[in-house]
């Protein structure tokens, strides 16, 4: 929402929902974040934005002053991008949770767990909630990655492989699934190398009790209340 800046009548949002409202400014900052508020019809959560005294401000009628609740986001990284978090926005949204409304708050202050590399494609977890924060940063946690390789592997390369904590299987003649846990960065390519095979693509559909499931590429989708990892 773009408003003249030079307009000496413009005012900051803010202020006009607290007069209008009758509450602070604080409250009024909640309500704003909150997506509750819109100038001529159009939703503004940028608290500062400049309005002016013939512009229409309207308030929700669910508007509801309670702080907005820290939100988890699982997306399918495509392959290549190595700052994933700018694919976070409303136009890459799969679907949303009932009851839940895309706010700009949502896709701030995010935090990337258990990162991919850069040319590994899949499941990309992102959160602002310190419980899953603490559980994806135990080694406890599984993860699922699809290695495509090329090359021979060595004489008892699969056992070695298999010496890590997970487990490692043929999926078929150039397809190998990693089960494991402590997944790093770096650390499939390392051992592929070590048992004569190269690695071509990687694709994590797993982590936890969560898979990617039909996410498309590039798209994302909130965790829900009642999943977990």
């Amino acid at each position: 929402m773009e408003t003249s800046l030079d307009n000496e009548d413009t005012v900051r949002l803010n202020k006009r929902v607290a007069e209008e409202r009758g509450c602070s400014r604080r409250e009024a900052e909640l309500y704003i974040e909150g997506g509750f508020v819109s100038i001529d019809g159009v939703v503004v959560e940028e608290v500062g934005a400049r309005v002016t005294p013939e512009q229409k401000v309207t308030i929700a009628d669910d508007a509801t002053l309670l702080e907005i609740t820290p939100v988890t986001i699982l997306l399918h990284k495509p392959a290549g991008a190595p700052q994933p978090l700018h694919l976070l926005n409303a136009d890459t949204l799969t679907r949303t949770v009932p009851g839940k409304r895309f706010l700009k708050r949502h896709v701030t202050g995010q935090e990337q767990m258990v990162p991919l590399d850069a040319k590994a494609s899949g499941l990309v977890v992102f959160t602002q909630d310190f419980r899953v924060n603490r559980k994806l940063s135990e080694e406890s946690v599984e993860h699922e990655i699809i290695v495509e390789v090329s090359g021979q592997i060595i004489e008892g390369g699969l056992q070695q492989l298999n010496q890590i904590n997970g487990k490692v299987s043929w999926q078929n003649e150039t397809r190998l699934r990693f089960a494991m846990k402590n997944a790093k960065l770096g650390l499939i390519e390392k051992l592929c190398k070590e048992v004569g095979l190269k690695v071509v693509s990687m694709k994590r559909i797993r982590v936890g009790r969560i898979s990617m499931s039909s996410l498309p590429v590039g798209e994302w989708r909130y965790l829900q209340d009642y999943e977990r990892f």
